[in-house]
C-alpha cells in the first residue's frame, strides 16, 4: 500500500512537471510574443497584456484587418486591460477591474470597445458583454510600427492620460481620466 501511495505521488509530480514544461514550450513557439506595458497614473495601477503580431511585409488595416468588422487588437488571448481604480475613457465610466479590449475600425473612424470578458480568446467576441464604446482618436505614423505596440501615457497637460495603440502605419488613442 505504502509502495502505491509512493508510485502515485511521483506519477503526480512527474505529470506536473511535464505540464509545466508544455507551457513553457508553447510560449516559446508562439508566432507573436506576449507582453505587457503599465503605469500608474493618478494612483490608479493600469496594465494592458497582449500578443504582438508582426507586419511581416502585409498590408494590415483594410486587408489582414478588414474595415468594418470587430478585432481584436492583439493575437492569441484577448488584450486585457486592468485597472485598480475607475476611469473615464472618453464619455464611458470603467470601474476597477479587468476587461479585454476589442477595436472596430473603419476607413474614416475608429471605435474602443470595452468588454466585461477579460479572460477569453482574441475570436471569441460577445457584443453582449460590452461595457461600451467610445471613439479613438486616429492619426497616420510616418515610420511604420513592425509589432502591435499599446502604451499607457501620462497626460503632459495635467490629470489623466491616454492608451495609445500602434501598428503598421496608424496609430489610435482614447484619453481618459481616474475616477467617475
Amino acid at each position: 500500500m505504502r509502495h502505491n501511495r509512493r508510485l502515485a505521488a511521483l506519477i503526480a509530480v512527474g505529470a506536473f512537471i511535464l505540464g509545466c514544461r508544455g507551457v513553457a514550450s508553447a510560449q516559446r513557439s508562439r508566432v507573436s510574443p506576449h507582453e505587457s506595458t503599465a503605469a500608474t497614473v493618478d494612483g490608479a495601477a493600469m496594465s494592458i497584456e497582449y500578443g504582438r503580431p508582426s507586419t511581416r511585409g502585409r498590408v494590415i488595416f483594410g486587408r489582414l484587418v478588414p474595415y468594418g468588422d470587430v478585432w481584436c487588437p492583439g493575437a492569441d488571448e484577448a488584450t486585457m486591460l486592468s485597472t485598480s481604480r475607475p476611469l473615464r475613457i472618453g464619455p464611458l465610466a470603467v470601474p476597477a477591474g479587468e476587461y479585454s479590449l476589442w477595436i472596430l475600425p473603419t476607413e474614416a473612424d475608429w471605435t474602443l470597445i470595452v468588454n466585461k470578458e477579460a479572460h477569453t480568446f482574441h475570436t471569441n467576441y460577445r457584443g453582449s458583454s460590452d461595457l461600451g464604446r467610445v471613439r479613438l482618436e486616429k492619426r497616420t505614423l510616418t515610420s511604420p510600427v513592425e509589432q502591435l505596440t499599446f502604451a499607457i501615457e501620462q497626460s503632459s497637460a495635467g490629470a489623466g492620460g491616454r492608451i495609445v495603440m500602434s501598428w503598421a502605419t496608424t496609430e489610435v488613442s482614447a484619453p481618459f481620466m481616474v475616477g467617475n
